[in-house]
């Protein structure tokens, strides 16, 4: 297959946060990219990424999304955009909405807008299980970028294209609630919310791989959803820390007991592959529009953690943890 990314200029927003730093590695040991700009705001996780990531095509660029100016001066010449830069965490975004709001909806404006402005190619922008009937703000602001980027395809003169990744929680990442757990095992208790709750599962290795595979196939328009496990979190804790009393605590503002991927309206719109789902939108973008080939039936009820068919068995998990290690 063509190296997509080979003597292009590859700009990752939020790029050192945990998939940032997985990707660019990945990027730079299996291809040859002309350049790897790392865009983000805070000069200190650039420093300690730059110890360890390096080179002559490599460049990190400080910036926030929100700043315009910021953005038309770092996508100069830019032909690939991952667009990772977001505010995550469910209770701060509860509890800050407005600041939330300018990063991860103005903030995606400014990128669409910019990426159309300097011809940027392809841009493909990552998002979460909780974009998919959001009960929280954070999910909500997710759900509405996603809109807005497959929009994007509408207004691009020159041919941007414009696709999203959506998976779910990604194990060794900095906001995981493994490091959390191995951190309570010093306390002899872990708290959970709910012995019933359930979530998706995919490490940032895999992350990283399927968000490549998807530059390589997006057309523009679709919502590239990986088939990933699942496992209660009640497991997952006795997996981590099997000595451990159970704390329960109720669930908190905003939390889901399962999480979803694909809901049961969005079947009439998506194809199942091997290892994938792909999600289109009902308007047609253009001549690069994908057409589905087969889509879900009507009886589909949704793509949840809890009616999965791909369970984490205890082995299983401690192997995926060892491999982010």
């Amino acid at each position: 297959m063509k190296d997509i990314f080979k003597e292009k200029t590859i700009l990752i927003t939020g790029g050192t946060g945990s998939f940032g730093k997985k990707f660019t590695e990945m990027l730079l040991s299996r291809h040859k990219p002309k350049k790897v700009i790392i865009f983000s705001r805070d000069e200190m996780k650039q420093y300690e990424m730059s110890k360890n990531i390096n080179g002559d095509n490599v460049r990190y660029f400080i910036g926030d999304i929100r700043d315009p100016d910021r953005l038309h001066r770092a996508f100069n010449g830019v032909n690939i955009i991952i667009h990772a830069a977001a505010l995550k965490i469910v209770p701060t975004a509860e509890y800050n909405p407005f600041e939330v709001v300018k990063t991860n909806i103005i903030g995606a404006e400014n990128v669409i807008n910019i990426a159309i402005d300097n011809n940027v190619e392809k841009v493909i922008a990552l998002s979460t299980d909780k974009a998919a009937n959001p009960i929280n703000l954070y999910g909500a602001t997710k759900l509405c970028a996603e809109k807005m980027f497959i929009a994007a395809n509408n207004y691009s003169p020159h041919g941007t294209r414009f696709s999203v990744v959506r998976y779910g929680n990604v194990l060794g990442s900095r906001g995981s609630v493994v490091p959390f757990f191995k951190e309570c095992i010093k306390s002899g208790e872990i708290p959970i919310t709910d012995k019933r709750m359930t979530r998706f599962w995919i490490t940032l290795k895999q992350g990283a791989d399927f968000v490549i595979s998807c530059l390589e196939d997006m057309q523009g328009g679709e919502i590239f959803i990986p088939k990933i496990p699942s496992m209660k979190i009640l497991d997952l804790a006795k997996a981590i820390a099997p000595k451990c009393k159970i704390k329960i605590t109720g669930i908190r503002p905003g939390e889901k007991l399962h999480e979803v991927l694909i809901t049961a309206d969005d079947a009439r719109y998506t194809e199942e592959r091997k290892d994938r789902f792909i999600t289109c939108p009902g308007v047609v973008f253009g001549k690069n529009h994908r057409f589905l080939k087969k889509t879900l039936p009507d009886s589909f009820d949704g793509y949840r953690s809890d009616n999965n068919t791909e369970w984490l068995s205890a082995g299983a998990l401690q192997k995926m943890i060892q491999g982010c290690d």
